[in-house]
């Protein structure tokens, strides 16, 4: 029987590497969780954004709702200036979303008496490299 000092050592230095490869493995893993937070919190803003335009929508629908003799008093095309009835929510608008672009269009109904259909599209970008987003709500009035 051969002494035990006499025995060769060839696993030296593995117990380094193994804690080495752990290191990188948990390095691999926090890089990902990292990136999946970052692409977690764009959808959040974008969902806000979202929320938001919706929210501004339906206002103007009961705003419009409860004026509707005046319902082409409302119309407004994108890029263009607000009328007077428009122009509290329109600013509103702006301000709880910053840079957006509002349409509204009101299409008469066939017939006295017969509903129109009102159409609001709020368009935003949530950063210049990102694409654009369109929120567009329909209701007849």
């Amino acid at each position: 029987m051969i002494p035990s000092r006499h025995l060769p050592h060839h696993q030296q230095g593995v117990a380094l590497l193994e804690a080495l490869l752990a290191a990188v493995l948990l390095a691999i893993g926090l890089l990902g969780t990292i990136g999946l937070q970052a692409r977690a919190y764009s959808a959040l803003s974008d969902a806000g954004m979202r929320s938001e335009a919706t929210i501004a929508a339906e206002r103007l629908i009961g705003v419009m709702t409860t004026d509707a003799g005046h319902l082409n008093d409302y119309v407004l095309a994108a890029g263009g200036q607000p009328g007077e009835r428009l122009a509290p929510w329109y600013s509103a608008t702006r301000k709880n979303i910053p840079g957006a672009t509002v349409s509204v269009t009101v299409s008469a109904g066939s017939g006295a008496g017969a509903p129109s259909l009102v159409a609001i599209t709020i368009g935003w970008q949530r950063k210049a490299d990102a694409p654009a987003n369109r929120h567009a709500v329909r209701a007849w009035i």
